[in-house]
């Protein structure tokens, strides 16, 4: 089984990610599950949603405490909670951020990979300049930098789950897709 733990805040679109996610992967002949962690502030205020998939049905009913891949939809959150706790060695991160992968100091554990996918939902008209909607230019970036579920299937499950602007929505998963700068450079 391959867990995932995404991070954002609220209306930034995690949950809408996660879904997404898991219908391309179901789209993909896998097994999946995914479901939100929030409290009741939502606007703003840090939202963790959770992707699972597998090649066989999955009966575990809990919250992802050691994922194998982060999704971080605002790199703020990790100057302020430790968005990493209990991620796996080896384990991708893949960070909206204009920063390079040097700046972060997960740069030598784990495998990074960053998009700015603020500016990819901006160049889209996704959300607002203020409050941009970076779900799927965020799993544009996630398809590539893993390869664990391809693009084609991110972007027909966009097709399918995503109402108001899906070509907008699927542009941004193809840029970010192609934008996105990867980093290996992690030490043995």
């Amino acid at each position: 089984m391959v867990e995932i733990r995404t991070h954002g805040r609220g209306g930034q679109g995690a949950v809408v990610a996660s879904k997404v996610l898991a219908a391309a992967l179901f789209k993909e002949g896998r097994f999946v599950q995914a479901f939100p962690a929030f409290g009741v502030e939502r606007r703003g205020a840090p939202v963790v949603a959770f992707t699972r998939f597998d090649s066989e049905p999955i009966r575990l009913r809990c919250e992802i405490y050691e994922p194998d891949h982060l999704i971080v939809l605002d790199h703020a959150l990790t100057e302020t909670i430790d968005v990493a706790a209990g991620l796996k060695k080896g384990g991708w991160i893949v960070i909206n951020s204009h920063a390079n992968a040097e700046d972060f100091s997960y740069s030598e554990v784990y495998r990074l990979a960053i998009v700015d996918a603020n500016e990819i939902a901006w160049r889209h008209r996704l959300g607002s300049r203020s409050a941009p909607i970076v779900n799927t230019a965020i799993l544009g970036a996630f398809s590539r930098a893993t390869g664990l579920v391809g693009l084609k299937a991110v972007l027909e499950a966009i097709a399918e789950s995503v109402p108001f602007n899906p070509e907008g929505n699927k542009q941004a998963a193809i840029d970010a897709f192609n934008e996105t700068r990867i980093s290996n450079a992690m030490k043995a």
